[in-house]
């Protein structure tokens, strides 16, 4: 096995196989009507996969690509308002397929992750009290190094649309507030995200309050941090710089090579669709550089042409 595309692609479509073999009830519902899917869930993933790969931000754009140049390997390719619809249907297996893949990985069981968040465009309705569709307000996207996972917290009082969401696009809601809440940075449902690991946290200043650290240590797990203004300095804090640098190291990776500022999503399922595609893009690169033996796990280079 090589370090390109086509073997990752091959790797992937078999991973997702046998998983969703394993799970069916992660699969997308079936069609309506009794209508039978042309294309599986483990094909659609592959080619999603390889979409952010080659940083394809159109799906039009992708798909006419496909169509010339993968029919081959992936006869029933959909056109874009289907491929469009079973992705948005997918996005939950796309969530669990990330984590899935960075638990078979040899780091998958590290105890020490880092978190950090980037402002990502998404929608705000006009009425403000529920998603929707609507103009674009932006709030932050949290990620944890290991295994990847992620989450949506709120942006900054100074451009904040509205307060936390949950990772579950379906059930999140939102409520118009008047005032800035203390924490910038503070993200419902984050004991759940983090699960059985029960890790240590290293973040940033943004990530404090009392509640906040209550709630995860009371799921067993601690959060290491700088000490804000005004605060007796924290144990630990003159090591966390140099691990701060792998955060931002993989905000670059996101940003510059998966395009995740032009995911281009009009609406909450398709917004977070496509985040959680770019984000199990770099989960399947790390996957199979791991897998390889390969010393820089997260480097792209060899997937992106």
């Amino acid at each position: 096995m090589a370090t390109d595309l086509d073997d990752l692609a091959t790797a992937l479509y078999v991973t997702c196989d046998d998983l969703l073999n394993a799970h069916p009830e992660r699969r997308s519902p079936p069609p309506p009507g009794g209508f039978t899917a042309r294309i599986s869930d483990a094909e659609l993933l592959t080619v999603a996969t390889m979409q952010a790969l080659l940083g394809y931000t159109s799906e039009r754009r992708w798909l006419r690509f496909a169509h010339r140049n993968l029919r081959p390997l992936f006869p029933a390719l959909p056109q874009q308002p289907g491929y469009n619809k079973r992705l948005r249907a997918l996005a939950p297996t796309m969530a669990w397929k990330t984590r899935t893949l960075a638990t078979l990985t040899s780091v998958g069981d590290d105890d020490v992750w880092v978190a950090d968040s980037t402002p990502v465009e998404w929608p705000v309705p006009r009425d403000r009290t529920a998603f929707g569709t609507g103009r674009m307000g932006r709030v932050r996207l949290l990620r944890l190094t290991l295994p990847l996972l992620l989450g949506l917290a709120s942006a900054p009082a100074h451009h904040r649309p509205r307060r936390p969401c949950g990772l579950d696009p379906h059930r999140s809601q939102s409520r118009r507030t008047s005032r800035p809440t203390r924490h910038s940075h503070r993200t419902t449902g984050l004991a759940d995200l983090v699960e059985a690991n029960r890790p240590t946290i290293i973040a940033d200043k943004g990530y404090y309050g009392h509640q906040f650290e209550t709630e995860l240590a009371d799921a067993g797990i601690t959060v290491l941090r700088p000490a804000r203004k005004g605060e007796p300095p924290r144990s630990g804090e003159q090591f966390f710089k140099p691990l701060r640098q792998i955060i931002e190291s993989v905000n670059e990776t996101l940003k510059g090579q998966l395009d995740l500022e032009r995911h281009g999503g009009r609406t909450t399922a398709g917004v977070f669709a496509r985040i959680a595609q770019r984000i199990l893009a770099m989960a399947a690169a790390i996957w199979h550089n791991d897998t390889l033996g390969k010393r820089i796990r997260r480097s792209l280079t060899a997937y992106d042409h």
